[in-house]
């Protein structure tokens, strides 16, 4: 932009013969470049600090939630099991692992729903109409003394479809449908599973005089009977009112398929050793990894030039102390074996880990289900974390809104703030260092050019003078 100064000065500068624009442009750049060369250089290490910080955080949370996947996948938890799925299948539920496992299970009723249906009206298709009136689901639940009434109206123009929404809107926890078959028409009506929802259906005409209706034809047959599911589980009785079972066994579901009296299935976990040695051995290589690139990033150096770009963030310094700790802390509260360390993980000076393989061959065979309960009980718990959630803790130690890491990244952002205010700061100082300089070479232009005409009138009047004297 040009300044109102520099204008000036293009207009007059033709007494003096010195290049002043230029000369303002010399004097402001060498005013300017010293100062923004600080703040840029000072602004390039905060943008790499943030940058670092950044990616630190991100590859914590990628190590910590990719160990949570691994570990919760069905190598590593194991797998539910039945041995006649034709009677009961099993299906593991989030949130653990099953316990109490292999367990005898025999299934001697399956639950069932009360279904009630109409005759079938041969000439009658779901568009007839039915006619007006009322049809009454009584659910005597829990108390058959003070059952439960409903009472579901459709007027003269409603067909059996329109009977078969109305039902279905009203919400009773009886869901009606109109079938045609080769026999006719007819409403089916069902409840729930489970011998308290079961339930009875009738239906009146609105008009008692009119016969003809075929809602006052109506007759209802049960083809059903509400009952409980009924089975033995080592050798306790239990009754549920659904054929799938999320309560029996903690984190296991199982669904109960055939009745089959008499006939025992056994319900088994296996036991994920196999492939533990590997996670481990995969586990120690992301840590070095991970912990490799903060070594660099905080690394010394001979001089500040070749120091790691995060060398001396506390919140660095903090998250390497914890990452550290790891061998050490306490997986679980019983057991042969409590942590890394037992199993041979150990830290090595600079944060990494070591893995004694030969040490964990002998005890993966000396007790492998003690060492897969330490790294990935069935359920964790404070004093028994397993690495998965030890890993999840020290992550989110470490990213806590008050802790170092999170303070390092808002003094930084704070900074990256404050350097662009410095940098617009400097530019408007030297706009205006500019004009001023411009100002005084523009006076100073124009007093020479004035010296400069006084200096041609003198020089022509002394040579008049030097002419008459001739």
């Amino acid at each position: 932009m040009t300044s109102v100064g520099s204008s000036i000065l293009t207009a007059l500068n033709a007494g003096s013969g010195i290049d002043t624009s230029a000369l303002v442009t010399s004097l402001v750049s060498a005013t300017r470049e010293p100062k923004q060369t600080a703040i840029t250089n000072r602004q390039t290490l905060n943008t790499s600090r943030i940058s670092a910080l950044a990616s630190a955080a991100s590859s914590l949370d990628t190590f910590a939630n990719a160990l949570t996947e691994v570990l919760s996948g069905a190598a590593y938890t194991g797998t539910a099991a039945s041995n006649d799925a034709s009677i009961a299948s099993v299906t593991l539920l989030s949130g653990g692992s099953p316990a109490g496992l292999p367990a005898q299970l025999t299934v001697d009723q399956l639950a069932s729903a009360r279904v009630y249906s109409t005759g079938a009206t041969s000439s009658a298709t779901a568009s007839s109409l039915i006619g007006a009136g009322t049809f009454t689901i009584t659910k005597p639940g829990t108390d058959p003394q003070n059952p439960t009434v409903f009472n579901i109206t459709v007027d003269e123009n409603a067909t059996f479809a329109d009977a078969a929404a109305a039902i279905n809107a009203a919400d009773t926890g009886v869901t009606a449908r109109v079938v045609t078959d080769t026999q006719g028409t007819r409403l089916v009506f069902k409840g729930e599973t489970g011998a308290d929802n079961d339930f009875s259906v009738s239906a009146a005409r609105a008009d008692a005089n009119d016969s003809s209706s075929p809602i006052s034809q109506m007759s209802f047959a049960s083809t059903s009977t509400a009952q409980n599911a009924k089975i033995t589980l080592d050798g306790v009785a239990y009754e549920y009112a659904s054929n799938t079972i999320d309560d029996a066994i903690p984190y296991l579901r199982i669904d109960l398929n055939k009745a089959s009296p008499g006939t025992t299935v056994t319900l088994s976990m296996s036991q994920p050793t196999a492939g533990l040695s590997d996670l481990l051995k995969e586990f120690v290589s992301a840590y070095n990894t991970l912990m490799g690139a903060l070594n660099t990033a905080t690394a010394t150096g001979a001089d500040s030039s070749s120091a790691g770009v995060l060398n001396g963030v506390a919140g660095v310094r903090d998250m390497k102390r914890q990452l550290s700790a790891i061998t050490s802390t306490q997986l679980a509260a019983t057991g042969t074996y409590k942590t890394l360390a037992d199993i041979g993980v150990s830290t090595n000076r600079d944060g990494t880990l070591t893995l004694d393989t030969v040490r964990l061959a002998s005890v993966m065979e000396a007790d492998p289900e003690a060492v897969t309960n330490m790294v990935n009980p069935k359920v964790s718990t404070a004093t028994s974390p397993g690495l998965s959630a030890l890993m999840d803790t020290v992550r989110d130690n470490i990213e806590k809104e008050d802790g170092p890491l999170k303070t390092a990244q808002a003094r930084y952002d704070a900074e990256a703030e404050e350097f662009t205010r410095q940098l617009e700061d400097l530019d408007e100082k030297m706009t205006n260092y500019q004009d001023h300089l411009t100002t005084i070479y523009a006076a100073m232009e124009t007093r020479l050019s004035a010296l400069k005409a006084t200096q041609s009138y003198l020089e022509q009047q002394i040579e008049v003078w030097n002419n008459s004297d001739s």
